[in-house]
């Protein structure tokens, strides 16, 4: 499992293993050069690797890593499993309506931007489980100031008009 795979220099991370994980030179062995070993990578060793789409410095990646890996987008969840988890934890069925409300909101004005797009929507794991003592009020607004308002202004820095109007009534 890699974190953040786009955050490095695949060449220099990977050297001649970057070659070895692609699909047709599995099996095939490599002489490295440092160690002059020879090494392979068999078809039963799979590499995960996570990235964030939303991450500027990505297109020069994309086609290295296009070649390398199966790509799976992971969308927010804010799902009937998140609803029960999120009510477990302490949560209000209002407060679920009024958080989904808001990112709801939030998430069709940055998917529609033509700066931004589907890769920059906020995510559920903003609202995993409220602390068993906090009030949820606290909680909710703790999590709009600290975390997603400053997000919005990064997202919209020159239009922070749209970030005003985001947050108005929620």
């Amino acid at each position: 499992m890699i974190d953040e795979i786009n955050r490095g220099n695949l060449s220099k991370i990977f050297g001649e293993l970057f070659m070895l994980i692609e699909r047709d030179k599995r099996g095939e062995y490599v002489t490295m050069g440092y160690s002059k070993k020879k090494f392979t990578v068999p078809n039963n060793v799979y590499l995960i690797g996570t990235m964030n789409t939303a991450d500027r410095s990505l297109a020069q990646l994309e086609v290295a890593l296009r070649r390398r890996f199966a790509f799976v987008t992971l969308k927010p969840a804010f799902n009937e499993d998140w609803r029960r988890t999120i009510q477990e934890s302490g949560v209000s069925p209002d407060m679920v309506n009024r958080i989904l409300f808001a990112i709801e909101k939030m998430n069709k004005e940055i998917i529609g931007d033509f700066q931004l797009g589907p890769g920059y929507a906020i995510g559920h794991s903003f609202f995993t489980s409220k602390p068993e003592k906090m009030d949820e009020q606290v909680w909710y607004e703790g999590i709009l100031t600290f975390e997603i308002i400053p997000l919005l202004e990064e997202y919209f820095f020159d239009r922070l008009e749209i970030v005003k109007g985001l947050i108005e009534g929620i």
